[in-house]
């Protein structure tokens, strides 16, 4: 009971937050976003040790995707050139550079993990900012917080749909090498309540039709549920139940967006081919 508690509260707090900062001006998405996606690659850099994991290498990782947040957030902004990205290109030629001095015993595993965090746990966080700073109708930049916000929205109402039907009447496994736990049923659930919320967004956003909004929801929950599946393929690899403990309840930052992770950039996709 005290867990549930625990969970529940963790969960309202960290949600308000999101929907809080994404809701309230430019400046308060970009501080909280860019929290996330550091300790987001943090967390990865822990799970995934290299040969020369160290504080100091998680660091220049965690810089690297803070700054790649950061300058896609004022590119996409209409703030500055593609000129901002420069030091980013900086920063992925010295990751290569590095491991000629590291004298790391395996210098390729070294690398893919660090393009894999940067791509894993930062690029989407990144590509938020493409969701949220352009306009539907005039494509022009513009803080616009609906699409992100209702991606949040859609992923919330698809998790809650998902345990509440699969808790109840899931049978057939869905993926049981992976996540033993997550049933066909409960996909499926998780599918209409994404739906039924999705069309209910058109009333708040008349320039988007309904059914773009299903496809819309519909792009979220199946790479959001891959998302998860992803995450939960990582952990059993490394052997954790959890990417962290930052989240009492919840473990870490990286189990609340392991949906996010995946749906965000398909989410980018559709929005620039069906919706804008």
């Amino acid at each position: 009971m005290k867990n549930l508690v625990t969970r529940t509260l963790t969960g309202i707090i960290f949600g308000a937050s999101v929907v809080g900062a994404i809701s309230f001006n430019p400046i308060a998405f970009v501080i909280l976003f860019a929290l996330f996606t550091a300790l987001s690659v943090n967390e990865f850099h822990s799970l995934v040790k290299t040969d020369n994991t160290s504080k100091y290498w998680k660091a220049i990782q965690c810089l690297g995707g803070v700054y790649l947040f950061v300058s896609t957030f004022l590119y996409a902004g209409g703030y500055c050139s593609t000129l901002i990205m420069l030091p980013y290109v900086a920063f992925s030629l010295f990751v290569f550079i590095r491991e000629l001095y590291a004298q790391a015993e395996n210098p390729i595993k070294n690398w893919a993990i660090s393009i894999f965090g940067q791509i894993y746990a930062a690029l989407p966080f990144a590509l938020m900012n493409f969701i949220i700073f352009r306009d539907t109708i005039t494509g022009e930049p513009q803080y616009t917080p609906v699409l992100l916000l209702s991606l949040f929205m859609v992923i919330w109402v698809n998790d809650t749909g998902a345990y509440f039907i699969g808790s109840q009447f899931g049978k057939h496994r869905l993926f049981e090498r992976v996540s033993p736990k997550k049933s066909w049923e409960g996909f499926y659930g998780g599918v209409i309540f994404a739906c039924l919320a999705s069309y209910t967004f058109h009333y708040f956003m008349p320039s988007i039709h309904w059914y773009q909004w299903m496809g819309f929801a519909m792009v979220i929950v199946v790479f959001g549920t891959w998302g998860d599946l992803i995450e939960s393929l990582l952990k059993r690899t490394v052997g954790v139940k959890d990417s962290g403990n930052i989240l009492p309840g919840h473990g870490g930052i990286l189990d609340r967006f392991d949906s996010v992770i995946m749906a965000t950039p398909a989410a980018w996709i559709y929005i620039e081919l069906f919706i804008r």
